[in-house]
């Protein structure tokens, strides 16, 4: 990529709404594969407060934005301001990729389940039948929770530390993943360790061990204790969502264990591909293009 995109009067826009995004990584990727694809776009962070989503999203429509995506916290919410939604960000009560529509309005859907599952199909490894451990029941768990029945698990144990936020996500998803199964997680919780130790996949979900420029120290923290660890077969794929660092503490430990690791970085990768698919409608996507902007971008 030879600097920064060419900005012309003919140049439309694509961007990320969210509220904060200035730390979003997205214009990093995103602008490296539209010049390599040689559109006349520009993508751009586009802070918008809650109170202020809708005349921001109806404005854009007006602007003729080529397509958003969105992230926290409105990925719930904005789903009430498109025109139809895709039936997987229906089951998810979830919109991140915003395209829009002849005639005006905005088709809503969601690629952070293609780009969860991208890296765990390569190879061709068969999920088929696997047992998965899924820590924290926040927005980014329903996602994984998602990918993880595409992908045919048979079990998913879904550990939560607050009784009533799990027992709502298992409510909320019965329907369509019949294999979940709710784990209340208390420190150094036996029933987890027993969990883990025949787990297949475990993901993290939670933002324990996420670094951030206010909270540098924030990367030494793990989700799971040492007994929790010390539960983990060598056999067992650990997939920690969170890219910061690279890797999280939670991966050097697993690592140690034995166990296969996968970070969070191709899966904010894979989504956004997938968005840009559906904005452009091309196929040509250069994926490793905008996962070598990433890298150069992070420490």
């Amino acid at each position: 990529m030879s600097g920064l995109p060419s900005i012309r009067g003919t140049t439309a826009l694509v961007g990320v709404l969210g509220n904060p995004v200035h730390h979003s990584l997205s214009p990093v990727m995103q602008n490296a594969a539209l010049q390599a694809m040689g559109l006349d776009w520009v993508f751009l962070a586009l802070p918008a407060p809650s109170t202020e989503l809708a005349t921001v999203v109806r404005g854009l429509e007006a602007m003729d934005c080529r397509g958003l995506n969105v992230t926290i916290p409105h990925k719930h919410s904005v789903a009430a301001l498109t025109r139809e939604l895709s039936p997987l960000a229906q089951r998810l009560g979830a919109v991140n990729v915003l395209v829009p529509m002849a005639g005006g309005g905005w088709h809503g859907t969601n690629t952070d389940v293609e780009g969860f599952c991208a890296p765990l199909r390569r190879g061709g490894t068969s999920w088929s039948g696997k047992r998965a451990v899924v820590l924290g029941c926040g927005g980014s768990a329903r996602a994984v929770v998602a990918g993880l029945v595409e992908l045919g698990f048979a079990e998913i144990h879904l550990a939560g530390r607050r009784p009533e936020a799990l027992e709502a996500f298992l409510a909320d998803c019965r329907a369509w993943a019949p294999q979940l199964q709710a784990l209340p997680w208390a420190s150094d919780s036996p029933a987890l360790a027993d969990v883990l130790a025949a787990a297949d996949l475990v993901v993290n979900t939670t933002p324990v061990g996420m670094a951030s420029a206010s909270n540098p120290a924030a990367a030494e923290a793990c989700p799971l204790s040492k007994p929790e660890l010390s539960a983990l077969q060598p056999s067992c794929c650990v997939y920690d969502i969170i890219y910061t660092p690279r890797p999280t503490q939670l991966l050097q430990r697993a690592a140690a264990r034995g166990c296969h690791s996968l970070d969070g970085l191709e899966m904010l990768v894979e989504q956004g591909a997938a968005a840009l698919r559906l904005w452009s409608g091309r196929s040509d996507v250069p994926v490793a293009v905008m996962r070598q902007a990433l890298l150069e971008q992070l420490p």
